[in-house]
């Protein structure tokens, strides 16, 4: 069983660069999707991303080994292939109809996803703290879409499909936390990481037109590359998080990701108005925002949470 090294302020730091990181990308990422199409983005991203990993790996001489996977492995492996590049292009589509914001606050429904999951899979515990954090969440939403409540009850509108593909994209990353944390026994991260990613690129490739890069600004070929790096670089402190502070407290940082999104939407949109449109919500959406990064983390929290109110009822009782 993994123990973190103790070193809190230090994970913390690396876990508010992963929130800052996974915060900007959509915004990177929709100046590039004017000219791209999203499985040629993501065909990109993951062949870069993979590539550099490969190297890494090969120079270290931790290349993984096929044959520890057996065939239940292998099964894990496609499940988790497929998942991830869905994923991807889903996101990438949901991305082109929504606005950045708005994409990263639906996208946080894919963690709670995993709970679900993992309750019927790997058999946990489901504690009072993360039913609470769950209520809250759905409250949040419920707020965040005041203003278009009817919209995407009554009508198949852009923004509803735009909802419903990220939310898609959401169920089908649950499926692949699932078969990577089963890899996870057999392989480490980096090198699961490593052949998730250049399997899907390879997957994708058939679809993918790496020509498009040819028709990008300057700006837009930078913000590509800074979109390719991002998703090594914002896992690589992710990973490195979690060896030096509990999961639990990684996960409830990593939530305030929607919150940096909105927040360098707003400064992207005073600073690069030609570029970057400013989110169309009001106050009470705003107010939903908070509640779904609170519910998020409360989420997260739920079972160190009671596990720490039981053991101060305890401390009482034995005093009294």
């Amino acid at each position: 069983m993994h123990i973190s090294s103790g070193r809190w302020l230090f994970g913390l730091l690396l876990a508010l660069v992963t929130a800052v990181l996974w915060g900007v990308l959509p915004i990177k990422l929709k100046q590039v999707l004017q000219v791209m199409d999203p499985v040629t983005v993501t065909w990109y991203r993951l062949l870069v991303a993979g590539s550099i990993l490969f190297v890494y790996l090969a120079a270290s001489r931790r290349l993984p080994r096929v044959r520890p996977l057996g065939r239940k492995g292998g099964w894990l492996l496609i499940l988790a292939i497929a998942g991830l590049s869905a994923n991807y292009v889903l996101y990438l589509i949901g991305l082109k109809l929504l606005s950045p914001g708005t994409t990263q606050l639906v996208i946080q429904v894919a963690p709670i996803l995993l709970l679900v999951g993992s309750l019927f899979v790997f058999r946990e515990r489901f504690s009072l703290g993360q039913g609470l954090g769950l209520m809250v969440l759905l409250l949040g939403f419920t707020l965040f879409f005041n203003q278009r409540l009817d919209e995407l009850l009554s009508s198949l509108s852009d923004y509803t499909a735009g909802v419903l593909i990220v939310l898609l994209a959401a169920f089908v990353w649950a499926f692949y936390g699932l078969a990577q944390k089963q890899l996870l026994t057999v392989w480490n991260s980096l090198q699961v990481m490593m052949v998730i990613y250049l399997a899907c690129a390879l997957l994708l490739t058939p679809w993918a037109q790496p020509l498009q890069v040819l028709q990008l600004s300057p700006l837009q070929g930078w913000l590509l590359l800074a979109c390719c790096l991002n998703t090594l670089v914002a896992y690589g402190a992710f990973a490195e998080a979690l060896a030096h502070w509990e999961a639990s407290r990684v996960s409830a940082t990593l939530a305030i990701t929607p919150l940096v999104t909105f927040g360098s939407v707003a400064l992207a949109a005073t600073w690069w108005p030609q570029h970057v449109l400013p989110e169309q919500i009001n106050w009470i959406a705003y107010v939903g925002a908070a509640l779904v990064v609170l519910g998020s983390a409360l989420t997260a929290l739920g079972p160190s949470l009671m596990a720490g109110l039981r053991a101060r009822r305890v401390r009482l009782a034995a005093q009294l």
